[in-house]
C-alpha cells in the first residue's frame, strides 16, 4: 500500500514536469457557505507548462486578458489550481511562467522553445519565457 502511494506520487511528479495545465477558479456569489459547492463558478484556463517549451499563456481578448499583466490581478483575488487539483500560489504561478531558464523546465544548456507565430493560435511572444496563445488548447 505504501509502495503504491509512492509509485503514484512519483508518476504524478514526472507528469508535472512534462506537461501541466493551470486554471483560475472564480467563485460566484451563489457558492454554498456550508460545503463550498458553487454552481456558478467560472474556470478559466491560464495556460500550459510543457517541458522544453516556453509557457503557453492563454489570452482571452473578449475578457480583456491580452497578456501576463492582465492575469496577475485575477490571481490575487481567486484561486489557482493545476489539472491535478493542487492549489498554486500567485507567486508560484508567476515563477512557473517567467522562470523558464535552461535546466529549469528544459534540459540544461537548452533555451525553452518558442511557439511559432502564426497569427491564429500563437499571436505573440511575451517579453520573457512565455508565448501568447489564443483559442482552446490544453
Amino acid at each position: 500500500m505504501v509502495f503504491d502511494r509512492f509509485v503514484n506520487l512519483v508518476i504524478k511528479r514526472i507528469v508535472l514536469i512534462v506537461s501541466t495545465n493551470y486554471y483560475l477558479h472564480q467563485k460566484s456569489e451563489s457558492s454554498c457557505s456550508h460545503c463550498g459547492h458553487d454552481p456558478g463558478e467560472r474556470i478559466l484556463h491560464i495556460g500550459k507548462s510543457s517541458y522544453g517549451w516556453c509557457f503557453s499563456l492563454h489570452v482571452i481578448p473578449e475578457l480583456g486578458i491580452n497578456g501576463l499583466y492582465d492575469w496577475i490581478p485575477l490571481w490575487n483575488n481567486h484561486q489557482i489550481k493545476n489539472e491535478y487539483d493542487e492549489i498554486i500560489t500567485p507567486s508560484d504561478m508567476l515563477g512557473i511562467i517567467t522562470l523558464r531558464a535552461p535546466g529549469n523546465y528544459s534540459p540544461i544548456g537548452v533555451e525553452p522553445r518558442r511557439n511559432e507565430l502564426d497569427g491564429e493560435s500563437c499571436i505573440g511572444h511575451g517579453e520573457g519565457s512565455w508565448d501568447l496563445i489564443r483559442g482552446d488548447f490544453s
